[in-house]
């Protein structure tokens, strides 16, 4: 037990609860996560998880950090600048929007809110994109008179918005990789 009222305990079974928390999640959805779920699939009390976590938006927010870090696995670290920018972009766009899939559907929605609340993620993924651009423009494959600010907020709302759509109508992903390629050539034929 902590020594501190405001010192939380970090062991396997607060691994445990962060594990059944995110499945639960990605089953049921993440608003519909409660402590008492978890305590039932656990076998445990209350105290178990108040020792560990303050509160379900807590743990949530874990399993969404590990959602988002899973989802920047996507994207490679060095572009390289003899391959063609808008297959590289297409290529990571389509793993990311499949991943999602695969991390189940439910949690989309969780994450698409939460990321409305922190700019951690937005930042993140805008300084990536933002690098691509200039690489882009670098290697005279997107017009030089693009604003790469601009354009890097664009990508980031159109990938997360369609995501989320996508996810969310339940489309399947042969059907949601179809229609996002779609707008994403329209976003390249207007950037070229």
């Amino acid at each position: 037990m902590a020594e501190n009222k405001n010192e939380l305990i970090c062991d396997s079974v607060s691994e445990d609860i962060i594990k059944i928390a995110g499945e639960i999640a990605m089953r049921d959805g993440a608003r519909n996560v409660t402590v008492r779920q978890i305590l039932r699939a656990m076998g445990v009390t209350n105290r178990v998880f108040y020792n560990r976590f303050r509160n379900i938006g807590e743990v949530l927010q874990i399993v969404h950090r590990r959602t988002v870090y899973k989802m920047r696995e996507n994207i490679k670290s060095e572009y390289d600048m003899s391959a063609d920018v808008f297959a590289y972009v297409t290529d990571i766009a389509v793993k990311i929007l499949l991943s999602t899939y695969d991390l189940k559907n439910q949690f989309s929605q969780y994450s698409f809110e939460t990321d409305s609340y922190s700019g951690e993620n937005c930042s993140w993924w805008m300084t990536q994109i933002k690098k691509i651009i200039e690489v882009a423009k670098s290697t005279h494959q997107i017009r030089p008179d693009i604003d790469a600010d601009n354009l890097s907020y664009t990508v980031w709302c159109f990938f997360r918005g369609y995501n989320n759509d996508a996810v969310n109508r339940g489309l399947s992903k042969e059907e949601a990789v179809k229609r996002f390629m779609f707008g994403l050539n329209c976003i390249f034929d207007g950037i070229r």
